[in-house]
C-alpha cells in the first residue's frame, strides 16, 4: 500500500469506528426492543408464572427452578442491555483511541487497534452482566420480582432507591465519574497507549471497571421499574450519558441522588 493511501485509511479510521459503534449500539437496542415488546402480555394475567426473555413468548411456572437455557437467556439480556446503554457513553475514550492510533501509525508506532480497547470495555460490562443475572436468579427465588422481572415488594424498591441515592454521594463515586469524565488523564494516569493487542484489551477492561463502579447501582434501579421497562432503560442511558459529558455532571449526581433518596423513603413511608 502507497504512503498515500495509507495515510487516507487512517483519516478514515475514526469514521469506521465511530459508524461501527453505531451499528453495534443500534442492534443491541434492536435486540432489547424485541424482548420488551415479546413480554409485553397486555395486562394478561401473569399469576403464576415467570416470563424468560427469549423473544418466543416462553414463560414458566414460578415454581419450577432456572434451568441453563433460561440462565442463558437472561445473561444475554443482561449482556446485550449493557452494551445497548454503555457503548454511547464511552464512545468519546474510544474515539479518543483511534486518534491516537492513526497518528502513532503515520509515525511509524501503531497502537494495538481501538477494537481490543473497546472489547475490553465491554467484556467489563458483560461480566457485570454476569452478575446482575445471578442477582435476579437470587432475588427469583426468593419470590421478590414479578413475572416481568420487577421488584414485587416495596420495601425493596425503597431500600434499592435509597442505597441508589447514597452511593451517588460516595467517595468512591467521585473517584470512578471523575476517571470516566477525564479520558485523556485516564489513559496518562494508567501508563499511556497501548501498543500490543491484550494490554489494549486490560486498559479498555480496567476504563470498564470504573464505569461499573460508577454506575453500578443505577442499573440495580432497573429492578424497580422493571428490567425490560423501556422508558427506564432509556432514561437511565440518558442519565449515564449526561452525568459522563457534560462538566457539572457531578453535581447532577448527587441532585439526582437525594432525588433517589427522597422517592425511596416515600416508598417505604406508603408501607407504614
Amino acid at each position: 500500500m502507497t504512503d498515500v493511501a495509507l495515510e487516507a485509511v487512517l483519516r478514515r479510521d475514526r469514521a469506521i469506528v465511530a459508524a461501527a459503534l453505531f451499528l453495534l449500539t443500534a442492534l443491541a437496542w434492536a435486540y432489547v426492543l424485541w424482548l420488551a415488546a415479546d413480554m409485553d402480555m397486555g395486562g394478561m394475567d401473569m399469576s403464576g408464572f415467570r416470563m424468560i426473555p427469549a423473544g418466543m413468548a416462553m414463560m414458566v411456572p414460578t415454581t419450577a427452578p432456572w434451568n441453563a437455557t433460561e440462565f442463558a437467556f437472561v445473561f444475554a439480556m443482561w449482556s446485550v442491555m449493557m452494551v445497548g446503554m454503555m457503548a454511547p457513553s464511552a464512545t468519546p475514550m474510544i474515539l479518543i483511541y483511534a486518534r491516537v492510533g492513526r497518528q502513532a501509525a503515520q509515525q511509524g508506532k501503531p497502537l494495538a487497534a481501538s477494537s481490543w480497547f473497546a472489547g475490553g470495555y465491554l467484556l467489563a460490562w458483560v461480566g457485570f452482566a454476569l452478575v446482575a443475572t445471578f442477582a435476579q436468579w437470587a432475588l427469583e427465588r426468593a419470590s421478590l420480582l414479578t413475572p416481568t422481572m420487577a421488584a414485587g415488594s416495596a420495601v425493596l424498591n425503597g431500600l434499592v432507591l435509597i442505597v441508589a441515592g447514597l452511593y451517588q454521594w460516595t467517595p468512591l463515586k467521585d473517584a470512578c465519574l471523575r476517571q470516566c469524565q477525564t479520558p485523556l488523564q485516564f489513559i496518562q494516569h494508567h501508563g499511556g497507549f497501548r501498543h500490543d493487542a491484550f494490554s489494549s484489551l486490560a486498559l479498555g477492561g480496567r476504563h470498564g471497571a470504573y464505569c461499573i463502579g460508577c454506575c453500578w447501582v443505577l442499573m440495580a434501579i432497573l429492578f424497580v421499574g422493571g428490567v425490560m421497562n423501556v422508558l427506564w432503560i432509556v432514561a437511565l442511558t440518558i442519565f449515564v450519558l449526561v452525568e459522563k459529558m457534560v462538566p457539572v455532571g457531578r453535581v447532577i449526581s448527587r441532585v439526582t441522588g437525594a432525588g433517589f433518596i427522597a422517592s425511596g423513603v416515600w416508598v417505604l413511608a406508603q408501607t407504614l
